[in-house]
């Protein structure tokens, strides 16, 4: 698998998450097993706490290790909410997928037709990238993310309760470099993608990308443990505490941090067990029609790569045991997490950590990464 590469919420995904799996050994036969080893393995590679979920039909178990905070010494709880990242695409894309089922927008409009002039500047043409080239990030568009003007105040976490329209933040993506590939032509994660796909969802709904998950996703599916905040940088109820610590004499608390940066790329707090709920609601058609059911599944290569296939907001990978599992994963300040799911929903895994600094390739990323991937092998 390849080296993971993070700009916070852009991470390579499933591929970066699950580097350097390996096979199960004979001492951790179980699913739940496998997942608690490496959550143990986590912390000691320096993660203050890590969670996890193992579900084969209807038997769900839970792993923990480490503490949710460090102020307390409060063991990780399962249960608790954290920062999902850009596990949020799923969300947006989905909406999306359904208002073309309502055969309010197709995926083939070109963003113009709904954000005329929003992608107009440095040689990029509004008319000339589609909705689903943003959802499968074959836009073309640099990521904002890239910028040190956005990244470097909120690796800091100077300022939680900072605005970011989000026409801000593609102006600054468009003025980052000139295009290096034509749309449709290559796949590329960028942020900026996810960005202008809430803003078509406001456009042609008239309401929020917030708004509409929560009535379209949320509320159906009675995700109770999953928010989608817009404005206010802090969590509230049960949730692990968000740290960084990319020295090892220095740790800082960023629970509260600037959720603006993302938005409908990658804002969205939740639970293991709503996340994976959502996951198989997603995979099963509970969500959506056949024919966007396809949609969503329908993939392209991640880097060229046989193994690796990016949808519409989920990707599609094969494991080294063989075996194939959707899932996404998601990085932001002080948090990070993956899912996998059977094309079914019969099995799935899921973990999260609480320590995520922007940098790639720790230890830490690794274990679990490995854990989540046998433990999945293992169902």
């Amino acid at each position: 698998m390849k080296s993971l590469r993070v700009t916070a919420v852009s991470t390579t995904l499933l591929l970066a998450a699950l580097a350097g799996v390996g096979t199960a050994s004979a001492d951790t036969p179980t699913a739940a097993g496998i997942l608690q080893t490496g959550a143990q393995k986590g912390v000691a590679d320096g993660y203050p706490g890590v969670i996890g979920l193992v579900r084969q039909g209807d038997t769900t178990q839970y792993v923990q290790a480490g503490t949710g905070n460090l102020a307390t010494g409060a063991p990780a709880d399962p249960k608790a909410q954290f920062r999902i990242g850009s596990n949020t695409k799923a969300f947006t894309s989905t909406v999306l997928l359904q208002l073309e089922a309502e055969h309010r927008l197709s995926l083939d409009d070109t963003v113009a037709k709904w954000l005329p002039g929003a992608i107009a500047a440095n040689g990029y043409d509004g008319t000339k990238i589609t909705i689903r080239e943003l959802l499968n990030h074959t836009s073309g568009l640099p990521d904002y993310f890239g910028s040190v003007q956005v990244s470097g105040p909120y690796a800091l976490d100077l300022n939680p309760n900072q605005a970011w329209a989000p026409q801000t933040l593609v102006d600054i993506a468009l003025a980052s470099r000139k295009p290096t590939t034509a749309p449709g032509q290559t796949w590329s994660y960028a942020n900026t993608n996810y960005v202008l796909a809430g803003m078509v969802i406001t456009a042609v709904t008239g309401n929020s990308p917030a708004t509409e998950i929560q009535n379209r996703i949320i509320a159906p599916l009675h995700l109770t443990n999953t928010t989608f905040p817009t404005s206010d940088p802090n969590l509230y109820g049960n949730y692990l505490h968000g740290y960084v610590h990319p020295v090892t004499f220095y740790t800082n608390d960023v629970t509260v941090s600037d959720v603006q940066m993302f938005g409908s790329a990658g804002a969205m707090v939740s639970t293991l067990d709503d996340l994976t709920a959502f996951g198989k609601a997603l995979l099963t058609g509970k969500l959506l029609p056949p024919a966007q059911e396809a949609e969503l599944k329908t993939t392209v290569p991640v880097d060229g790569s046989a193994t690796t296939g990016y949808g519409l907001g989920i990707e599609h990978v094969q494991l080294p045991c063989g075996q194939w599992a959707w899932g996404h994963n998601g990085a932001v300040l002080g948090y990070f997490s993956t899912w996998l799911s059977s094309d079914d929903g019969t099995k799935q895994v899921a973990h999260a950590n609480n320590e995520f600094h922007l940098l790639s390739g720790t230890a830490g990323q690794s274990d679990t990464g490995t854990a989540l991937a046998n433990a999945y092998c293992a169902l």
